[in-house]
């Protein structure tokens, strides 16, 4: 197997809000649905430093049918290919760079569910019911 050109990454981390859904034009003339969201991805060696990564979620990936359980405060992991997004500081015009992921897949840790309350059982959060018994998310 050949993996010249090869570009998956797995990354985890805590989402920094809800995935924001957005229309978009592709050069084939049709619209497709892409979804938004950031994580905060905590340092290894330095836990209380961490950094960000920008995702992209597009509609019939396998990463788009996790979008409902998707809220908030929850750890998830995903999978994907990361490009860098250099842009300037506005603090002191310094050159800088992000990372931006291409969802592929997304594998659900921790969920939160609708009273803001973690899940550990990704499964239940699936199924509709957190460990309380109430609805884990919210549905479209």
């Amino acid at each position: 197997m050949a993996s010249v050109g090869l570009n998956k990454w797995i990354v985890s981390g805590n989402l920094a809000a809800d995935a924001e859904i957005k229309t978009v034009d592709v050069r084939s003339g049709k619209t497709v649905q892409v979804a938004e969201a950031t994580i905060y991805v905590r340092g290894i060696k330095d836990r209380d430093s961490s950094f960000t990564v920008a995702l992209s979620i597009w509609e019939g990936s396998a990463a788009w049918r996790r979008l409902p359980y998707l809220k908030k405060g929850s750890l998830i992991i995903c999978t994907g290919s990361v490009e860098p997004s250099p842009y300037i500081s506005r603090q002191d015009n310094a050159p800088k760079a992000g990372l931006k992921m291409t969802a592929l897949d997304i594998d659900l840790d921790v969920v939160r569910n609708l009273e803001g309350n973690l899940s550990a059982d990704p499964a239940a959060a699936e199924n509709g019911k957190a460990e309380n018994g109430k609805a884990a998310v919210a549905t479209a």
